[in-house]
């Protein structure tokens, strides 16, 4: 259902608008929470590495989806906003069909340099068979990935967050009943975990493409172009920076996961177990600041500047509520949800995620302060102060990583302390450039 928030209490709609933008996530992570411990409780923990070894290069290629997804979905919402709905359904368009050729040239990419790009993080050759199957069979679904992000992202600008969570409920059952179909009948280990994804995913894509030209034919408008040079210059104007922003922090995580990959598999495994959970929040936490971004948008194509002020501070409010359990939990219980993941015995893998989840959680509600600025920032189209603010957090998590890891010998604790002080930074910067009114200006 299409939805105007331009319109009601801010706070009311926004948590209308954002429960299920959470729920939906949720979903999306228990899935991939649930895909590690299927791999680690049924194949064992090498398998559960050779994913995590995976994972950075996999959010490589999720990040351009996703940036591709935050750009249309801020133009989509300020045309909304401003009525326009025949030049709204070309930005529509025009974002479907460039997502489309660039899931097919990332497809031909991925398979092309997938066992370099395995070498470069110097994967152990016990879990390299595995990490490579599992990816070759990620990037045969690249189009069904690009598709769906790019429809949800429509469908969050259009005010509808209850579509994508219809959805993403569906596909999340059935992936997870795939996944131990596959994994404990037919024995297909690391390859049925990705098989699984791939059909979920593939089914979910096609779905959400079929409602969403049935929600737009909906919609009354003058007659509108299926592609346009200029609307796509003004998507890639919003979509580029997100797309950088996203892939930024994507090849960071790179640097981090081969530093990760100098410890032992333990380490290896701990960590991709501990990042799933810190995922779950940390995705959570996002999506809070989508809807901030698609409140703003179409508040901002209205000229109804009072209201994104009103927006954000009620969304500050959900994402602190919402990162606060999260923290008490991981911090003081790192160890049992840890075994949810590995056996009992595996003390090695259980301690090094402990470890992380002990460091990284108790610092949720300030990340969630960041997220939630950044939400105004995109949706004003503020994009230069948007990427200084997570470009600071990241290059700083990077480096600090190395520093404290290696230079100043703290080893896995090290890389672990990065993570907040890079949160801190990137936090500061992103409140600063709100309260300067700079996104006042910014519109795309």
């Amino acid at each position: 259902m299409v939805t105007n928030l331009t319109e009601g209490q801010p706070s009311k709609i926004l948590w209308r608008f954002a429960l299920p933008l959470l729920c939906s996530v949720a979903f999306q992570q228990m899935y991939q929470i649930a895909d590690s411990m299927i791999a680690g409780q049924c194949v064992g923990g090498a398998a559960l590495a050779a994913i995590g070894v995976s994972y950075p290069v996999t959010m490589l290629f999720m990040a351009v989806a996703t940036g591709l997804n935050l750009g249309c979905s801020v133009a989509v919402s300020q045309l909304f906003g401003a009525r326009e709905y025949d030049r709204m359904k070309t930005a529509v368009s025009t974002s479907i069909l460039a997502s489309l050729c660039i899931a097919v040239i990332l497809t031909l990419g991925g398979l092309l340099f997938c066992t370099d790009m395995l070498r470069g993080l110097g994967t152990e050759d016990y879990i390299f068979a595995d990490a490579d199957q599992y990816l070759r069979i990620y990037f045969y679904g690249m189009i069904f990935l690009f598709l769906y992000n790019i429809c949800t992202g429509i469908f969050n600008a259009l005010g509808d967050s209850k579509t994508p969570l219809y959805l993403l409920i569906g596909s999340s059952v059935g992936n997870v009943i795939l996944d131990y179909v596959l994994v404990a009948f037919f024995d297909l280990g690391v390859s049925g975990i990705a098989w699984a994804t791939f059909l979920a995913q593939g089914v979910a894509s096609v779905l959400a493409f079929v409602i969403l030209l049935s929600r737009l034919r909906g919609l009354q408008s003058a007659p509108f172009r299926r592609f346009s040079g200029n609307m796509l210059l003004r998507v890639a104007y919003l979509a580029v920076p997100s797309i950088l922003q996203q892939s930024f922090i994507s090849v960071g995580n790179l640097f981090i996961q081969w530093l990760v990959n100098s410890y032992n598999w333990e380490v290896v495994g701990g960590y991709s177990a501990a990042m799933k959970l810190n995922n779950f929040v940390i995705v959570g936490l996002t999506a809070m600041g989508s809807a901030i971004s698609s409140f703003s948008a179409q508040n901002i194509g209205a000229g109804r500047y009072g209201r994104v002020a009103q927006g954000l501070k009620a969304g500050m409010k959900i994402s602190v509520a919402v990162a606060i359990p999260f923290s008490l939990l991981f911090a003081l219980g790192g160890s049992l949800v840890m075994r949810l993941f590995v056996g009992a015995g595996e003390t090695g893998v259980i301690a090094a995620g402990a470890l992380f989840l002990q460091v990284v959680t108790p610092f949720y509600a300030m990340i969630s302060l960041k997220l939630s600025a950044d939400g105004v920032l995109r949706g004003a189209g503020a994009m230069g102060p948007f990427m200084v603010s997570t470009f600071s957090d990241l290059i700083l998590r990077v480096v600090l990583a190395y520093v404290f890891s290696i230079v100043l010998g703290l080893g896995v604790i090290g890389i672990w302390l990065s993570w907040p002080v890079g949160w801190l930074i990137g936090t500061v910067a992103s409140l600063l450039f709100v309260r300067s009114g700079i996104w006042k200006q910014k519109k795309a």
